[in-house]
């Protein structure tokens, strides 16, 4: 029984502080609620305080950025009106201008009105002066006439003849006065240009022959390079193109060939086969093709070393190929690639002094003479050639044209195919660098002479320095001073025209009377 109401005894405490704990919680809960409450109304005005703060601060910037945009608009307002009131101003001034100037206009019409009056009243006087001097001079016609005996036209025929007489005189000393100053200042400076160029440029000579000679370390190689009944000799000129002299010279062969690329070839061959000392048919044409593989490699590089020498650029693989070919090229016993390199840098300093395109110049004279590479594989001459090539591989159109015209075939149009032409000729007519047959050098002066004696008034001719001039004696009687200037610049362009020769030729025409008599 006790036992009972000590459990309902705590369980009534239990009950009791859970009531009283529940009260408690639940009145802590409306505390918090209210405090919260409190504060987001707290929240709630300080937020309305700011934003009233804020809304009053935008106003005020607001009305700051309206006036100060209004300030800024009145500014430009007012600096709008000074410049119209300035140009108002300068148009007002052109106004008074123009009012003046149109005032000025019509005083000038007014005097120009008052001039033109007078000069018709003028011609009026005029007018009938010339009909009665006109009237006056037939009458004078018509008296001269009658004492004359001729009319009028014959002596204005008469007149005109004398005149045309007199007038032809004068221009053709006129013309060969003009031309002696041209040609005296002309070649004048061509000279300084020339003799600077050649003074500046002064290459070396080797001339090229056809033949070639090789050592040999005894006699007895001699019957090894014929070989068994001739067969080693037999394979060796059928596989090189050379002719292999073999004769009673000591420890010495020829190799003989007109082509030089195919001698160089063979005397390569050649000395390698006495090193080696393996003498046969198959080993001779073995060595022939890695000496025609090697010289392929130097045709190349002198092509290369040629172009890289004179600063050229930009040129095409092939043509740079075809060049050093010319190392094999030969004219009149002249190298080619030598000759073209000179020519290049003759051209290049006669450009430099023109104050023309020198590395075109350069470029143009390396070029000209590319047609002698392929010449004897294409029909047409080596200046059709050789244009043809550098139209092919994209040269310029004025390198073409210097290539073309170098011999005179074509018109040069431009100053550098001049230089080209001119670089030509002094590289080829240096002492010593060409030789020709005497047979050639016979016939051209057979033809000189017959040019010569073809003109009218000539007594005597002489060719003389190689060639290099021809002296013409006239006759005094028949022939002027004038007429003697047309014979020397006529026999230059027939010469020109007709004859082929390396340089320059000059024509000297004399004229001069003596008189003899003896005391006695």
């Amino acid at each position: 029984m006790d036992n009972i109401l000590i459990f309902i005894l705590i369980a009534v405490v239990g009950i009791a502080t859970g009531l009283i704990s529940f009260i408690i919680y639940k009145n802590s809960l409306k505390s918090q609620r209210e405090a919260i409450e409190k504060e987001q109304r707290h929240l709630l005005e300080n937020a309305k305080r700011e934003a009233e703060s804020i809304k009053k601060e935008a106003v005020v910037h607001a009305k700051e950025l309206i006036y100060q945009a209004k300030a800024e608009a009145e500014e430009e307002i007012r600096e709008k009106n000074k410049e119209l009131n300035r140009v108002d101003k300068r148009l007002r001034q052109k106004g008074e201008q123009l009012e003046k100037k149109e005032y000025q206009i019509e005083r000038k019409e007014d005097e120009i009105s008052r001039k033109e009056k007078e000069c018709n009243l003028r011609e009026d006087r005029i007018s009938e002066e010339e009909s009665r001097c006109s009237h006056l001079i037939k009458e004078h016609v018509l008296t001269l006439e009658r004492i004359s005996g001729i009319t009028a036209e014959e002596a204005r025929q008469e007149l005109f003849k004398d005149i045309g007489k007199k007038a032809k005189f004068e221009s053709a000393r006129l013309a060969k006065r003009i031309e002696d100053e041209a040609k005296e200042n002309a070649e004048k400076k061509a000279k300084e240009i020339i003799s600077l160029a050649v003074q500046r440029y002064a290459s070396d000579y080797v001339p090229d022959i056809t033949v070639t000679t090789v050592s040999l370390p005894g006699d007895e190689m001699k019957g090894r390079l014929i070989g068994r009944e001739g067969r080693n000799i037999r394979s060796f000129e059928a596989a090189t193109g050379v002719d292999l002299v073999i004769d009673d010279t000591p420890e010495l062969v020829i190799l003989s060939a007109h082509d030089p690329m195919r001698r160089e070839i063979a005397r390569t061959t050649l000395e390698r086969l006495i090193a080696d000392g393996r003498i046969h048919p198959a080993r001779i044409e073995e060595i022939i093709e890695k000496v025609k593989k090697e010289v392929d490699t130097t045709i190349r590089e002198e092509g290369e070393k040629a172009v890289f020498d004179l600063g050229i650029s930009g040129m095409h693989p092939e043509l740079i190929k075809i060049i050093g070919r010319l190392k094999y090229r030969s004219s009149y016993g002249q190298n080619m690639i030598q000759h073209s390199k000179e020519v290049a840098y003759l051209s290049g300093i006669m450009a430099g002094e023109l104050g023309v395109d020198i590395k075109m110049a350069k470029r143009a004279g390396l070029l000209h003479d590319i047609g002698k590479a392929v010449n004897h594989e294409v029909e047409g001459s080596h200046q059709e050639i050789g244009a043809t090539l550098a139209r092919k591989y994209g040269e310029n159109a004025n390198v073409i044209n210097a290539i073309h015209a170098h011999h005179g075939d074509v018109e040069p149009i431009c100053v550098e195919s001049v230089l080209v032409a001119a670089g030509d000729a002094m590289s080829a007519a240096r002492p010593g660098v060409r030789k020709e047959s005497i047979e050639n050098y016979l016939k051209r002066l057979e033809k000189l002479e017959e040019l010569a004696m073809s003109f009218n008034g000539v007594n005597k001719c002489y060719v003389i320095q190689a060639g290099r001039e021809i002296r013409i004696i006239v006759s005094p009687e028949d022939v002027s001073d004038e007429a003697s200037a047309m014979i020397s610049k006529d026999l230059a362009s027939k010469i020109e025209a007709e004859t082929t020769y390396p340089g320059q030729i000059k024509v000297t025409v004399i004229r001069e009377s003596r008189y003899v008599d003896y005391a006695k």
